[in-house]
């Protein structure tokens, strides 16, 4: 493995304890771990960031990453939740394992370029034979450092549920499918590149026995626990019908909360149901994006924040984002909190440490989010020299609106992303077979 020295940076943001913001200092990178922070390193091969910004790599908290074949679909772009997932079912219906191993590809090339080094992914329906591997396959072909979630879906239209009957699987299966992929694929070290969680789609889609149980094994086998809640007004009003209770409630009764949960969404918690994530250590993957593209409001991030939740953030699918972009979901969280709660409710440095230290702090993870010795080398440079960011006073403050791609990004100090283009994999002909298979679908 290549060690590097990092050199001149105009400035580091490092997001460690002491959130220290540093100027010309140098930093250097052994054996996938920062060794050393400093001026006038030496001891690699030398990465010049004269002009650059250099952050912890961001944090991806929950995706779909299947869906980036599927962008823009027309008859769902103007849609609520509901109708926009019965549009999409179809079609995400006909993936095999191609499918969804080219769309994680290029989903996680997508996220990278944006600065991102570390992603979570919902996957929860496994049509024509697709199986979670299919996925880690894409991570680690790219050198993506990965939290692969074992989705489902169990109850379909049939039997009152949202999705149709096809894309359902019996809940046996699931759960020794779910001990399959974490037997064989799970790391719990430090440094771990890939960790898998499980993760029952929603409480629409889903039984009761499933959520209990998935539960119950992912405590016996260590591993987090994920889905989405309390998203839209949609969702409340179904369990209230269907439960008699609110997504809060529903998911303290199952077991689902914990230092060891993370719940996607979270649009429409009320007071009492913060309070319960933050009495309980249960983080929130906050989709900013997506939650304006589907009409389902804005999240009660500051809220939350300020009572004690661990909140990250998200870009979720690229269906219902049309993007993958990590920074920009991190500006657009800093202007929804400032809409809804005055220009001073969030600072693009809150901001930059929720998508960095607080993602990581989600997905249970202390090793990356910060630039500290130690910690991974997980870190990405952005050239602030171009015309974006012309004229700015403070790099840091202009990260969320000056260049939305990295110059570099290391991974596990590894250089993944060098000059603006993807080192680990031939992303142009992988972006020609994605169109080749989207057309395949629309036709």
């Amino acid at each position: 493995m290549t060690d590097y020295v990092i050199k001149n940076a105009q400035a580091i943001a490092t997001m460690d304890d002491d959130r220290r913001e540093l100027t010309g200092a140098d930093i250097r990178i052994s054996q996938g771990i920062i060794q050393e922070i400093g001026h006038g390193l030496s001891g690699g091969e030398i990465i010049d960031a004269s002009g650059c910004l250099v952050t912890p790599g961001l944090v991806n908290t929950h995706h779909h990453l299947y869906q980036t074949l599927t962008r823009a679909v027309p008859g769902g772009q103007n849609a609520l939740l509901f109708g926009w997932l019965q549009t999409l079912y179809p079609i995400w219906s006909r993936f095999g394992p191609e499918e969804m191993r080219i769309s994680a590809q290029v989903g996680m090339a997508e996220l990278m370029l944006s600065g991102c080094t570390m992603t979570s992914d919902h996957l929860y329906l496994y049509p024509n034979g697709s199986r979670l591997d299919d996925t880690i396959e894409a991570a680690v072909d790219i050198g993506m450092r990965f939290h692969p979630t074992r989705g489902a879906m169990s109850i379909g239209e049939s039997d009152g549920g949202l999705p149709p009957d096809m894309l359902v699987e019996d809940e046996a299966d699931i759960l020794n499918d779910s001990i399959r992929v974490v037997d064989r694929f799970h790391d719990a070290s430090e440094g771990a590149m890939i960790r898998v969680g499980l993760a029952p789609c929603s409480p629409f889609s889903v039984s009761r026995e499933l959520m209990r149980d998935a539960a119950l094994l992912a405590r016996d086998k260590g591993v987090m626990l994920h889905t989405h809640l309390a998203e839209n007004d949609e969702d409340i009003a179904y369990s209230l019908e269907k439960f008699g209770c609110r997504p809060g409630q529903y998911a303290e009764d199952l077991g689902w909360v914990g230092k060891d949960v993370w719940h996607a969404h979270c649009v429409k918690l009320d007071k009492n149901e913060i309070d319960l994530f933050a009495r309980t250590r249960t983080g929130v993957a906050h989709c900013p994006c997506s939650n304006c593209r589907l009409g389902s409001g804005i999240a009660p991030v500051r809220a939350m924040r300020d009572a004690g939740v661990k909140v990250g953030l998200g870009v979720d699918g690229s269906a219902s984002n049309d993007a993958g972009n990590l920074v920009l979901e991190a500006r657009q969280s800093m202007l929804l909190q400032r809409v809804q709660n005055g220009a001073d409710a969030m600072s693009a440095r809150e901001a930059l440490e929720i998508a960095t230290r607080g993602g990581a702090r989600v997905l249970g993870r202390n090793d990356t989010g910060q630039i500290a010795v130690g910690k991974r080398a997980d870190m990405a440079i952005w050239d602030m020299s171009g015309v974006e960011a012309a004229g700015n006073w403070d790099p840091v403050a202009l990260l969320l609106a000056g260049p939305t791609q990295v110059r570099d990004l290391f991974i596990e100090g590894r250089q993944v992303v060098r000059d603006g283009h993807v080192t680990t994999i031939d992303l142009p002909k992988v972006v020609e077979r994605q169109n080749q298979l989207a057309q395949r679908l629309m036709s």
